[in-house]
């Protein structure tokens, strides 16, 4: 190992210590939920949501594994994949071999151990220095007998922005300018109302509600629970502060008022209809962009997010209990979050690796993205989770934020309600539904 190898673990070993912080069964599951064989070969199953990046990885796998064939199953986004899992944990049918479990809900799964194998069982104790060690924390049980996941993507935060928009608004285009230029989110939200002074035909901002996760994850060590899980989303300053600041962002025409993961969110990348969006790691080749097409190549910078720093997302692997073939998907989940699958991932969609070796080597550590103007997105998302613990998230988190705040931040935003009552309205359901 070369010294700059040496100082390039170092750092991101580190940083990442120090850091952050319903349907039918699937198509291809026999009628007992197991997977299918063919000739004595194995075929698992792989649910996954969004882009987890993993063609590739797949292949390889395959390729060192000629007896196992996986059958990858991409289900959509989050809030399509989520609730038809949880009806096959429920019934003990339909559930993939390996299947991804979000951060936002990683929680609920913990404290419902049982659906899923023990991977402490099947040696993952081997592989607990290999992660940061709050990864490898909030996938075990609260006694550490039990480990439901290991560990894919961190979500290191960073400002996208369009250089050829910010050209056009007589504003800096370089990054090392531009990320000076919006330090703060207060400098932010002051460049963008020089941008809408310019005339330029494209908003600042997606949406306002692209603030919370930055924002509230920056400033607070909790977001909607406290670490007993009760309810704190309306009692949190952070999170109404947040919420206030995206919405007057809305009536001061900062925002397109798109709908996040909506077709006209889609439709808004190639429209040129907003010229920034918080984006962590996992956003940029593995969203922007596919979205944002060939034609914008090259259009899309990299800055340093407002505040200096942030974490947005991330994922698991875990093995429901339900599967029939628990040696073979455990080699799966193990090959795809090692050294290997994370840095495969990463070049393929973005997913900054959570694995200590795959953030040390130089095809991650010196990575630059021709799509996004050559920025170096591996420094860039190294320094973003250097100074960060992990905000708690509650195990209903994702359910409170995708159906029941988001929504009613959107409606508001949209003129479609008022925000005090937008508020009021997602603080009940959100007491109703934390229980």
């Amino acid at each position: 190992m070369s010294v700059s190898t040496r100082r390039l673990r170092t750092v991101a070993v580190a940083a990442l210590a120090a850091g952050l912080a319903l349907g039918s069964t699937a198509c291809s599951k026999n009628s007992d939920g197991g997977s299918g064989e063919s000739g004595g070969q194995v075929t698992l199953v792989l649910q996954t949501f969004q882009n987890f990046g993993y063609d590739q990885a797949i292949k390889d796998f395959e390729a060192a594994n000629p007896g196992i064939k996986v059958d990858h199953q991409r289900m959509g986004e989050l809030r399509d994949f989520q609730p038809k899992l949880v009806q096959w944990l429920a019934a003990g049918n339909g559930a993939g071999d390996v299947v991804g479990l979000e951060e936002g809900v990683l929680l609920q799964y913990v404290q419902n151990h049982d659906k899923f194998v023990n991977l402490l069982d099947k040696g993952a104790g081997d592989l607990k220095s290999t992660f940061p060690e709050w990864k490898w924390n909030n996938a075990l049980t609260s006694d550490g007998s039990k480990l439901i996941g290991l560990g894919t993507d961190v979500g290191g935060l960073a400002m996208c922005y369009r250089s050829d928009l910010f050209k056009q608004a007589g504003l800096p285009t370089d990054r090392e300018e531009v990320s000076k230029l919006i330090s703060t989110w207060e400098a932010y939200i002051e460049t963008g109302k020089k941008f809408k002074a310019s005339g330029v035909k494209a908003a600042w901002l997606d949406s306002g509600t692209s603030l919370m996760q930055p924002y509230v994850m920056q400033n607070s060590e909790l977001f909607f629970f406290d670490k007993d899980n009760k309810f704190i989303g309306d009692t949190n300053p952070i999170i109404k502060k947040t919420w206030d600041m995206g919405l007057q962002m809305a009536a001061d025409g900062l925002t397109a008022k798109s709908v996040r993961w909506s077709d006209d969110w889609n439709a808004a990348f190639t429209n040129n209809a907003f010229a920034t969006v918080p984006c962590p790691s996992w956003m940029t080749e593995g969203v922007i962009a596919q979205k944002s097409g060939p034609a914008n190549a090259g259009k899309w910078d990299i800055a340093t997010i407002p505040g200096g720093g942030g974490n947005w997302g991330g994922s698991y692997l875990a093995i429901p209990a339900q599967s029939k073939h628990q040696d073979e998907a455990y080699k799966l989940a193990t090959y795809l979050t090692s050294k290997e699958g994370h840095l495969a991932a990463f070049k393929e969609a973005g997913a900054m690796p959570s694995d200590l070796a795959g953030l040390a080597d130089p095809a991650f550590a010196e990575k630059k993205s021709e799509y996004f103007s050559n920025a170096p997105v591996g420094k860039i998302f190294a320094d973003s989770v250097k100074n960060l613990k992990p905000t708690y998230l509650g195990a209903k988190h994702q359910q409170i934020w995708e159906t029941i705040f988001e929504p009613q931040m959107q409606a508001a935003e949209r003129g479609q309600a008022t925000s005090d009552a937008a508020w009021k309205k997602a603080v009940d359901e959100a007491k109703k539904a934390a229980g």
